[in-house]
């Protein structure tokens, strides 16, 4: 009298009996909570390894792989974002102005840096004073050249004409109380 269904028998599955194996009862946890998913609404079975959705492959999105190339997802340039960023919100006038006149050595060189200066920055006209009206005519010959520089440094655009002066005549207006009039000059013969 042998019983096939004894405990050293290992042929075949196990009812449950009050004593199931481990997988049992995971394999019956996972299927309640499959059916409590589905009774909520909830998709099943959508894993990994899953197929792809069908809308997903009709509006043709495909998985992309970073690839030997730059994309988007790497990390960027601080220039490269900070340039898209004043192109965004609209400062890059107000930069390519900054750059004219704080690197104003680096753009016309030092010679004539060291002679004239940059003033202001207005409706992309730059003023600039010159140490001598001999500096001012030379700058003003050489105009085309500055013009050409300040485009490479800043694209071009920004400044479309120069407007070159030469030192500030003397002031015969002194004091907090001066007299209206020609002042002193009437006095010199």
């Amino acid at each position: 009298m042998t019983d096939s269904s004894g405990p050293g028998n290992s042929s075949g599955p196990r009812e449950p009996s009050g004593h199931s194996s481990g997988y049992e009862l995971a394999r019956r946890a996972l299927e309640e909570a499959r059916a409590a998913a589905r009774a909520a609404g909830k998709s099943v079975g959508q894993g990994r390894s899953s197929p792809m959705p069908s809308a997903r492959r009709a509006a043709g999105r495909r998985r992309t792989w970073s690839g030997s190339g730059p994309d988007s997802r790497d990390p960027q340039p601080l220039g490269r974002l900070t340039g898209r960023l004043a192109k965004e919100r609209g400062w890059e006038s107000q930069i390519g102005q900054g750059t004219v006149l704080g690197m104003w050595d680096q753009i016309v060189g030092p010679d004539i840096a060291a002679h004239a200066q940059p003033t202001t920055l207005t409706d992309n006209v730059l003023h600039i004073q010159a140490e001598s009206t001999a500096w001012a005519t030379q700058l003003r010959y050489m105009q085309s050249t500055i013009l050409a520089k300040i485009a490479k440094a800043v694209g071009d655009g920004m400044v479309t004409s120069l407007r070159i002066t030469g030192p500030k005549a003397p002031s015969w207006r002194k004091g907090p109380r001066h007299i209206s009039g020609r002042g002193p000059r009437d006095t010199y013969g």
